[in-house]
């Protein structure tokens, strides 16, 4: 059939038509596609939170523990040497006198001795101790207050501290008492413990005949014997 040239034209205008509702239809789709795409990204990204910090430190399940430090004695050892035999020995049922023995009722010098020996001391010819457990074979110096006191005087073992220099006293030395202020010693201990507070100094010191661990230099001076006088051998 032989279409004339109005009928020509009114088909191709009907074709075109058609042809711009299908090509607005995938235009339409492809955008509704776009939005779904994006509302659905926006909702993955809701519900899985983006994080930017640096995830936590797990909390550790032990407390740490410090080092251990250790602690030089006061004095050194050879005074923690000395302190050890004294506070060993003070008592009479622990006395050592299987190899010391002992001086009766005035074994204070032969104890103190002992305590010096542990520190280090070295007998000689004027102090010393047969250590055959008879006390009374020692020599003057070993078992002798004053004895002892002018051995370490003529020997400079020790310098000699008054009462009134009792700040300068330490652990480890050697206290000695008159008790009638004549001159001569009559009891002899080494200082055990040095308190002090402001300007109080407190002084303990150990022996025998009285037997003590930490007796006060105070107490024995006022309470034990009224008026007596302390005096001190600090040693190097």
């Amino acid at each position: 059939m032989q279409l004339t040239r109005w009928q020509l034209l009114g088909l191709t205008s009907a074709v075109g038509a058609v042809l711009a509702v299908g090509a607005t239809a995938l235009v339409v789709q492809a955008l509704e596609g776009s939005a779904d795409s994006a509302k659905t990204a926006q909702t993955a990204d809701a519900a899985t939170p983006v994080t930017t910090e640096q995830p936590a430190r797990p909390t550790p399940t032990e407390s740490a523990i410090a080092a251990p430090v250790a602690a030089t004695p006061a004095g050194g050892a050879a005074v923690t040497a000395q302190l050890d035999y004294l506070l060993a020995h003070w008592k009479l049922e622990n006395y050592n006198s299987a190899e010391w023995g002992v001086l009766g009722e005035n074994d204070c010098v032969n104890f103190a001795s002992q305590a010096m020996i542990a520190r280090g001391w070295t007998m000689d010819a004027v102090w010393s101790s047969p250590k055959n457990g008879n006390a009374y074979d020692a020599s003057a110096a070993w078992r002798s207050s004053t004895a002892f006191m002018k051995y370490i005087a003529a020997t400079g073992k020790a310098v000699a501290l008054t009462d009134q220099q009792r700040d300068q006293v330490k652990v480890g030395d050697i206290a000695q008492f008159d008790w009638d202020n004549t001159g001569d010693r009559d009891h002899t201990g080494i200082v055990t413990k040095v308190e002090k507070a402001g300007d109080t100094v407190s002084i303990f010191f150990a022996g025998h005949t009285l037997d003590s661990d930490y007796r006060s230099v105070d107490t024995a001076i006022t309470v034990d014997h009224p008026g007596g006088t302390a005096y001190y051998w600090s040693v190097p």
